[in-house]
């Protein structure tokens, strides 16, 4: 064999070897991936059986999930939303305000349009009556056009202690015609009125049973938080509560003891001169859905 013969085998065998020693380093890299990828996939299974995925609720719903997920990584309890103007407690997802005559002409296409970050006005609560005698003069236009437009209604009486419990009902359900669909009616109580809490506490039992017995649906009680824990804590704990608590991250009340909780009297919204409440719903959309009014009642 010649000499060129030689050299030729020999560089081929060197060919050959660095071939071989560039295959071992693709076979480690490859396996290192394997590896990997099977933890990335067991942490991927963990992350959906602890995940909203999980329960039947809110796996119908993409947007609640995306929110979860958000939530999970953005730590900001009571973040500050510009168009409101206000800080709003994280982790409620359905919104709402309550208006009277002090916010005048309300403008509801804006409110039902508004949106910040996610944030927008599903529903609303409407002064209707106050004692016996006086009706909020834009009760109606409310009541009317905030339907119109999309905004889940609900309408309130401000109770007068020392007046007829079942009188101030009357009255109330002269005024606020509910319908299927409606948000449950509403007592506002915020004063005692020289009332022992014995009284008091039979007068407001007086108005609930009358508007339950007559719209058949359990009435939304709605004070403030010292008020509540004062006057009516473990006497009414079977009604939907309504707390009015300001400017505060969590409300400290146990869940299961609220439904709507008024953080807020300060907010900007569109369509509305001045100041509003701000309310979130302790729940989701289907859980609002559920405290509708589910009957025909005319």
């Amino acid at each position: 064999m010649s000499v060129s013969s030689k050299q030729s085998r020999s560089v081929k065998k060197k060919v050959v070897s660095k071939q071989v020693r560039k295959v071992s380093p693709k076979r480690k890299k490859k396996t290192f991936t394997e590896k990997y990828k099977y933890k990335f996939i067991l942490l991927i299974l963990v992350l959906l059986i602890l995940s909203p995925f999980y329960y039947g609720k809110i796996i119908r719903t993409t947007v609640s999930t995306t929110r979860w997920i958000k939530d999970l990584f953005i730590f900001n309890e009571y973040p500050h939303y510009e168009k409101f103007n206000v800080k709003i407690p994280r982790r409620y997802y359905v919104h709402g305000i309550d208006v009277s005559s002090y916010q005048q002409k309300i403008k509801w296409n804006l409110v039902d349009s508004m949106s910040d970050e996610g944030v927008k006005i599903n529903f609303a609560f409407i002064k209707a009556t106050e004692g016996v005698t006086l009706v909020d003069p834009y009760f109606q236009r409310n009541w009317r056009e905030s339907k119109e437009n999309g905004i889940i209604r609900g309408a309130y009486h401000y109770f007068k202690p020392k007046k007829s419990g079942q009188w101030q009902a009357h009255f109330f359900l002269q005024t606020a015609k509910f319908e299927m669909g409606d948000l449950p009616p509403v007592l506002d109580i915020e004063e005692i009125g020289n009332l022992s809490k014995k009284e008091l506490q039979e007068n407001v039992q007086a108005f609930l049973d009358e508007v339950e017995r007559k719209v058949r649906v359990k009435p939304i009680i709605y004070t403030g938080y010292k008020f509540y824990v004062d006057y009516l804590k473990g006497k009414f704990d079977d009604y939907p509560l309504w707390v009015a608590h300001y400017y505060q991250p969590k409300l400290k009340l146990d869940n299961t003891q609220w439904k709507f909780w008024q953080h807020a009297d300060n907010a900007t919204v569109d369509g509305i001169r001045g100041k509003t409440d701000l309310n979130v719903f302790n729940g989701d959309e289907e859980d609002l859905s559920a405290l509708l009014i589910q009957h025909h009642l005319y």
